[in-house]
C-alpha cells in the first residue's frame, strides 16, 4: 500500500508504481520516489540518502524499461521540477527537467538555430545529456558548452563539455555517481521564423513515421553503422510481432508499443526476440538503446 510524506520541501512516496512514471506505462514499484521542490531541495535530499542506497534519476520515463519486480532504491523524479530556461551571455541555460520539445521552441523564439532537433526527442534535457540523444541529424552534445552536475553528497559541479567523451547515444562520465542538473548550450544566431518552421517540419515527419498514438519508449535499438535498425527488423518479418501486450510497431519497426495490457517482461522478451532474429538473419548484433532497470517479478 502506498504511503506518502508531504512537507514544504518535497514529496516522498513509498512503494510507488513506476508504470505511472514511464512512457511505456509498465513497471513495478519503487521502494522510494522523491519529487524535489527545486535544486536546493534536491541537494539537501541527496545528503540524506544512505551511501549504499541505489539512486536513479528519471525525467519523462522515455527510453526506459522498469522491470515488473520494481526498483530497490530511490528514484528521483526530475520532470516539472528543474525547469529553469533562460538566455545567459549568449548561451541558452536549461535545467535538466525541461522537456526537449519546450527547449526547442524556446530556442526558436529567441532566434537561436541549431536546437530544432530537440523537438523530436521525447524526453527531458537530463536524459538527453545522459545518453547523447539525437535525431534528424542533430545530437545533444554537439551543442553543449558546459554542464552542472550533482553528486551523491548534494554538491554541485560545473564542468566543461571537453571533460566528457560523447559518442553515438553514449556519454562517458568523468566522475562516477554524478547526475546532470543543467547545461549551457551554444547555438547560432538565426531567424525565429526559420527555426520555428524547421521544428514544424520535423514534428510533421515524426507524426507521419512514429506510433505516437500508443505508449512507447522511442527507438529500441541504435542504428548500426551504415544501416538502420528499423530496416533490419522489418526485413526480418517482425513488424506487428506480438509477445503478450507488447508489439513491434506496424508503423515503425524500431518501436515497441504497448497495445494495452503489456507488462515489462513482455517488452523485454520482445526486445530479446528482435535482437536474436536480426542476428540470425543478417549477422548484425543490434545494440539496445532502451535502458533496463529494476528487478524481475517473483512468481
Amino acid at each position: 500500500m502506498m504511503n506518502a510524506v508531504q512537507n514544504e520541501i518535497g514529496k516522498l512516496l513509498f512503494n510507488e508504481p513506476m508504470a505511472r512514471h514511464t512512457s511505456w506505462r509498465v513497471g513495478g514499484k519503487a521502494d522510494r520516489l522523491y519529487i524535489p521542490s527545486g535544486l536546493d531541495d534536491l541537494c539537501k535530499f541527496l545528503e540524506s540518502v544512505a551511501k549504499n542506497e541505489p539512486i536513479y534519476f528519471i525525467g519523462l520515463g522515455s527510453n526506459l524499461l522498469v522491470r515488473d519486480g520494481g526498483i530497490r532504491g530511490t528514484v528521483i523524479l526530475m520532470h516539472n521540477v528543474l525547469t529553469e530556461l533562460r538566455m545567459e551571455e549568449g548561451l541558452v541555460f536549461v535545467e535538466a527537467g525541461v522537456t526537449c520539445a519546450k527547449l526547442a521552441k524556446f530556442c526558436a523564439k529567441e532566434a537561436m538555430e541549431g536546437a530544432e532537433f530537440f523537438a523530436g526527442i521525447p524526453g527531458t534535457l537530463g536524459g538527453a545529456l545522459a545518453m547523447n540523444a539525437g535525431c534528424y541529424g542533430g545530437e545533444t552534445w554537439g551543442v553543449v558548452s558546459r554542464v552542472v552536475t550533482v553528486d551523491r553528497q548534494g554538491q554541485l559541479h560545473t564542468r566543461d563539455a571537453s571533460e566528457f567523451k560523447a559518442s553515438y547515444r553514449h556519454v562517458d562520465m568523468p566522475v562516477a555517481s554524478e547526475w546532470f542538473v543543467g547545461a549551457w548550450l551554444k547555438l547560432d544566431a538565426g531567424g525565429a521564423h526559420e527555426a520555428t518552421q524547421k521544428i514544424k517540419d520535423l514534428l510533421a515527419r515524426r507524426l507521419a513515421s512514429q506510433p505516437l498514438n500508443l505508449p512507447n519508449a522511442g527507438s529500441t535499438f541504435r542504428n548500426p553503422v551504415g544501416d538502420h535498425a528499423a530496416r533490419l527488423i522489418e526485413a526480418s518479418g517482425l513488424k506487428g510481432y506480438l509477445i503478450g501486450g507488447a508489439q513491434v510497431s506496424e508503423k515503425h519497426a524500431n518501436f515497441i508499443v504497448n497495445i494495452g495490457d503489456a507488462n515489462a517482461l513482455d517488452i523485454e522478451l520482445l526486445i530479446k526476440h528482435m535482437r536474436e532474429t536480426v542476428l540470425a538473419k543478417f549477422g548484425v548484433a543490434l545494440q539496445q538503446e532502451v535502458k533496463v532497470i529494476g528487478e524481475y517479478e517473483v512468481r
